[in-house]
């Protein structure tokens, strides 16, 4: 027999610190363990040393955008599997939502992203998104207990 599942770890990328904190404050509520970095550059050195379950990535941040950090991560076979979704307020012109999403997906460099928000993000679907790609955590494992 196995022992108990191991906390899955979520790694939050993005400058701005409210959004980091919602972030946070949703995973750790729902079990999982979050860490987080300001820039594409951070996250790229927290990824090397200590591979997450999954990235939550800003697109658009002052130093090393999240696109080239995707990239980089995408092309890096240690880390290619790591699960990416990512959260911007970079949607494209004239309100479609949809069109970063299909330029990131359409790239032939890289494979697409595990998933995909527009900001303000709402917060069920996020959940949910990360309930299917990692597995609920563990009762136990919930913040607080």
């Amino acid at each position: 027999m196995s022992g108990p599942e191991r906390v899955k770890r979520i790694l939050i990328v993005d400058d701005e610190p409210d959004v980091v904190s919602y972030l946070e404050m949703l995973l750790r509520d729902e079990g999982y363990e979050t860490t987080s970095a300001v820039d594409g550059e951070e996250a790229l050195e927290a990824v090397r040393r200590d591979p997450p379950d999954l990235v939550s990535l800003d697109i658009s941040m002052p130093k090393a955008s999240g696109t080239r950090f995707y990239k980089e991560l995408r092309s890096d076979p240690a880390l290619a599997k790591v699960r990416v979704v990512i959260v911007t307020a970079v949607t494209g012109l004239g309100g479609d939502t949809h069109a970063y999403e299909r330029f990131i997906s359409g790239r032939n460099i890289v494979p697409p992203p595990d998933a995909f928000f527009p900001k303000p993000i709402e917060a069920e679907e996020f959940l949910a998104t990360v309930r299917t790609l990692l597995g609920k955590p563990a009762d136990h494992a919930v913040a607080g207990t």
